[in-house]
Parts: structure tokens; C-alpha cells; sequence
């Protein structure tokens, strides 16, 4: 990424990873690639706002010579120390031999742990700031969104909130607001990010936010450390983050299964129909021929989650079992689910199905066939479908 101004005397100078198909190892699929912010403001004191992936150390410090020489930095702010924006911090320290380092105390343990140096450190939490000229500096210590050491800052002379991982998109592109792309894709992305990689934190997220509210009309940007900077839709995205975080959830169904030989996939094409029936939305998901990531964010709003698997060794089958152990991470609230599947000899898998996720919702009903699903029992299928389908529609529901 060329540096670019996105304010008086604040440039963006991150890069952009083309090529990032897998984040998190492969729990999260990027198709539209990544981009690792940093910003770089020009004040009294010279001062760097996150770092980028290790491999992209020396494109960062092109962009940062492209406006000042890095032994002019005074200060380095780490919001967050995992890897993609920590990677580049042991060349930026050499880089930036006068630069005082700020973050939380669990940014320093983290530094020191993946590099064995810190630099010339200093802890900081909520209600402490730092002056650099014109601008003072306050920071935000927001544990657990998503790591224990991760924070906020917040320029109040640029009316900027410097967010880190809150608010981020994996997008890569060469714009730089989010009035430069579309915004139903920009949307979509911030919804897939927020649906695998901050869910779990909900309800922290819900108290930070009614923090992060009382600086809503001072904040004229958004600056994650992922994606787009938001200028023109703060609201929307601050008001889909209010949303998710409250455990909020549209009539919609998602039905994810996997199958063996087919007989459980039958079992669900009947399923949904009978939804479809009932005018309620819903999508149907064979674990193995979809992404994780695209089934996770559509689960994220759905108040419906209908659960499918064979048995196999008396267990449900090794791809769908990995999806609901991930899933279960999430902590979702206010989930109404039913299980089905098909089987040869016991049957165990829809019990397996129960069992393994009944911490985030609740299952008020069961369907298993042995074998071949005859014409009577893909129509008790239907017939499950529709009714499960009714109780989302009739059941009292947040929406947005």
C-alpha cells in the first residue's frame, strides 16, 4: 500500500496481503484477501500506531520513510501484540532506536514472550493518555476483545478512534475508507469478522461499546488494524456491533449437516423445504462443500440452527463434529436448534449432536432414520421443518 493522508498530519502506511487466503491458521478463509494497518502521526511527537505482519516489515518502513525518517519516532503505541500486527515490531524498535513504547502490561508480557524485548516500555490502561503537541493520546484498555492484552486509542484532535481489531474487515483492497468500495461486500466482510473472530466476547463488547458510545459525536473515523477506515458509515457499523453483541437474531434458519450416503442430505433438503413452506428464511450448508468462515457469519444473526449428521462408530461424522466444536466457542445466546440424521446400526450421532453444543442453545426435538429415508419419513422431515419454522416465526425477537 502507498502511504496515504487520512487526516491532516495522519497517514495510513500498513500494506496489503493479496494473496492471505487463511487466517488464524485455517480457521478462517479469507477470499478477499488482508490488509495489516498502521498509522503514522506527524506532531510534536512522531508516533506509530501498530505495527503489521513480519513479512511485510520492510514495506512498512518504506511507507514510514516516505514522510519521516523512522529514527524521528518518539512513540510506538502497540494496541494488540498477536502476530499480524505485532510481526515487524523487532525491526521498528531497531528502526526507531528513541521511540518510547506504550501499551497494556499484557502487551509487555506478550512482546517479551514471542521476542524477548520490549523496548523502552510504558504500561498503560483506561483514563491514562499521552500528549504528543497538538494532540493527546487517550487510551482504552479493552481486555478480551479479543486478547487480554488489547486496547483502543483515541485521538480527540482528529476525532479518530484508533480500533485495532473492533471494527475490522479482512479486504484487501487499495482503498482506504469504506466510501470507496461497495458497501454490501464492506458489510459482509464486517460481518464475517466479527462473526469468527469476536463472538465469543459478546457481552464485553456490549459494555465497551456503551463506553466507546459517549465519544460517538467526536468520532469522525474509524481506524481498524484490519481493512477499511470507517468515515462515512460509523453508524451502521456501530449500530450492527450494538446488534450482535446483544445476542440479537433475525427469523432466519441455517441448516448444516453432513452426509455419508446422501440419506442424511435427503433428510435435509426435506427439511428446508418444509421452512421454505413457511415463508422463513433459510440456507442449507453440506459442512464439507462450504467454508466454515461464510457458515459461521450467516449463523451469527440466525435465531434457527438445524444440526445434521450419519453415524459413524457411533459418533457423528469428523467434519461436522470439528464445526460444532469450533461453533461452541462462540457462546451464543437465544439459539432454538433441532438435530437429525440418518444411521445403520445405533444412531448416536444426533444425541452427539445435542450433547456437544447444548452450552449455546437449546434442542426441543429429534429426527432419525435408519438407512434410506423412506417417502413418509422425508415427509415427517418437511413436517419438522415447517414446525420448527413456526416457533422461530412466533417466538418474541430483537431485530434490528
Amino acid at each position: 500500500m502507498t502511504m496515504r493522508l487520512i487526516k491532516d498530519g495522519v497517514y495510513a502506511v500498513g500494506v496489503i496481503d493479496w494473496n492471505e487466503k487463511h487466517f488464524h491458521g485455517y480457521t478462517y478463509i479469507t477470499k478477499r484477501g488482508v490488509t495489516y494497518n498502521s498509522y503514522l502521526i506527524i506532531d510534536e511527537k512522531v508516533t506509530l500506531i501498530d505495527t503489521v505482519h513480519k513479512d511485510f516489515e520492510e514495506e512498512l518502513l518504506k511507507n514510514i520513510k516516505e514522510i519521516v525518517e523512522p529514527s524521528k519516532v518518539d512513540a510506538i503505541i502497540i494496541n494488540h501484540v498477536e502476530p499480524d500486527h505485532s510481526g515487524a515490531f523487532p525491526k521498528i524498535i531497531k528502526a526507531c532506536p528513541n521511540a518510547k513504547v506504550y501499551g497494556t502490561e499484557k502487551a509487555k508480557q506478550g512482546l517479551l514472550k514471542y521476542y524477548g524485548i520490549c523496548g523502552d516500555w510504558i504500561s498503560v490502561k483506561l483514563g491514562q493518555s499521552l500528549n504528543i503537541g497538538k494532540r493527546t493520546l487517550d487510551f482504552i484498555d479493552v481486555p478480551m476483545i479479543h486478547w487480554p492484552d488489547s486496547m483502543f486509542t483515541y485521538s480527540a484532535y482528529d476525532k479518530i478512534l484508533f480500533s485495532n481489531d473492533g471494527f475490522g474487515q479482512h479486504y484487501a483492497t487499495n482503498k482506504v475508507f469504506d466510501n470507496e468500495v461497495n458497501f454490501n461486500i464492506l458489510m459482509e466482510e464486517a460481518q464475517k469478522y466479527y462473526a469468527n473472530i469476536l463472538w465469543p466476547f459478546n457481552n464485553l463488547i456490549y459494555t465497551k461499546l456503551k463506553i466507546i458510545s459517549n465519544l460517538k459525536p467526536n468520532v469522525e473515523l474509524i481506524a481498524p488494524s484490519h481493512g477499511l477506515v470507517w468515515c462515512k458509515h460509523i453508524k451502521e457499523i456501530m449500530q450492527k456491533y450494538l446488534y450482535w453483541s446483544s445476542h440479537s437474531c433475525k427469523n432466519r434458519i441455517a441448516v448444516i449437516y453432513e452426509t455419508m450416503w446422501n440419506s442424511t442430505e435427503k433428510m435435509a433438503r426435506k427439511i428446508i423445504e418444509g421452512i421454505t413452506s413457511e415463508n422463513v428464511e433459510a440456507v442449507l450448508f453440506d459442512v464439507t462443500k462450504n467454508d466454515r468462515t461464510d457458515i459461521i457469519s450467516y449463523m451469527l444473526d440466525a435465531k434457527g440452527w438445524i444440526f445434521g449428521s450419519s453415524t459413524h462408530d457411533s459418533e457423528m461424522l469428523p467434519v461436522i463434529a470439528g464445526f460444532l466444536y469450533f461453533l461452541k466457542g462462540s457462546k451464543a445466546k437465544g439459539r432454538k436448534s433441532f438435530a437429525f440424521g440418518s444411521y445403520g446400526w445405533s444412531g448416536e450421532a444426533v444425541k452427539n449432536i445435542e450433547t456437544t453444543i447444548s452450552n449455546i442453545t437449546s434442542f426441543d426435538s429429534s429426527l432419525k432414520v435408519i438407512f434410506k429415508p423412506t417417502e413418509g419419513e422425508l415427509n415427517k422431515c418437511f413436517e419438522a421443518g415447517q414446525i420448527f419454522a413456526l416457533k422461530i416465526k412466533n417466538e418474541n425477537n430483537k431485530t434490528l
